[in-house]
């Protein structure tokens, strides 16, 4: 079993996407002049592990439930090629699982130490619903991302959660207006799925895949995706007006023309072959979002 294999099973372009929640949440609680390392480090970590799982977890539901066909124009999926076993695959996914678990353990212990034990619970249930929902997307008898619900629970983990989690296990505090940049985060998450589902439309249609893509149609979904990332900038622009004391927090207006750059893209490509290299750029567009709000933040 080659290393190369398990990297490409990793999808490491999809990575900057997965840190960008936990980024936007400790820059939240740093202005709030109550940053803790750990508590980043650890965020950081379990965030990564999630989304490697569910990557993972996606290459292998994929094939079982006959999804992956020759028509995917995506990355070549390591259990379909046969790089990979099935069996192989799932040992991968329990052990990164078992990992996830440690560190989300970790930091709910480091994050709530202190506070009551209704606190630590509940963030404990939270890390066992990201658990179960990163294996249920595409593994399983009926999974979520085969009926048009994983644009639903991307935007909640790895937007709302993600961040507004983040920001309370820095502080043990919170605050409602932390919403506006948390749903940012998830809409941009979400708008890398659908991105990846407006590339696989066709293949996922022929194989009865019924994503947000395939309900809506292709036209409509580049309409969607101007919701999704539009609406993270109306959003982030909105919390900026609330909490303003400083020029500095227009940093993330650098992030805005790679965003436009890939708004243009979606309505303009002719092929779904030229969406292929504009996942990792949204990913990446993502990440330098979270990093220039977040410094602004703190500068």
């Amino acid at each position: 079993m080659k290393l190369k294999s398990w990297i490409h099973a990793f999808r490491l372009r999809t990575l900057p996407l997965a840190i960008s929640n936990t980024i936007i949440g400790s820059c939240l609680a740093a202005a709030d002049d109550k940053f803790r390392w750990p508590v980043f480090g650890l965020a950081a970590l379990t965030t990564v592990l999630l989304q490697i799982m569910s990557n993972m977890a996606n290459d292998y539901g994929d094939f079982v439930n006959g999804k992956d066909t020759k028509e995917r124009i995506g990355p070549k999926r390591m259990v379909q090629s046969g790089e990979i076993t099935p069996k192989t695959m799932l040992r991968g996914i329990i052990a990164i699982g078992i990992l996830c678990a440690v560190s989300g353990v970790s930091l709910i212990v480091v994050g709530t130490q202190g506070i009551n034990i209704t606190n630590m619970l509940m963030f404990g249930l939270l890390g066992l619903a990201a658990i179960a929902a990163a294996i249920k997307y595409t593994v399983g008898k009926n999974p979520y991302g085969y009926r048009g619900l994983g644009d639903i629970f991307v935007f909640i983990f790895f937007g709302l959660v993600g961040v507004m989690g983040t920001y309370f296990l820095h502080t043990q505090s919170f605050r409602w207006d932390i919403l506006l940049p948390a749903s940012a985060i998830g809409l941009l998450s979400t708008g890398v799925l659908n991105m990846n589902n407006m590339r696989d439309y066709e293949a996922d249609r022929n194989a009865g895949k019924k994503t947000i893509v395939v309900v809506l149609g292709i036209k409509k979904a580049a309409w969607y995706h101007l919701f999704l990332v539009g609406g993270a900038a109306v959003l982030t622009v909105i919390y900026t007006l609330l909490n303003y004391s400083s020029a500095w927090q227009w940093f993330f207006l650098l992030s805005f023309p790679i965003l436009f750059m890939n708004l243009r893209k979606v309505f303009t490509y002719k092929d779904a072959k030229e969406l292929y290299p504009e996942l990792p750029l949204l990913s990446m567009a993502s990440l330098v979002f979270a990093l220039t709000f977040g410094l602004g933040l703190i500068l």
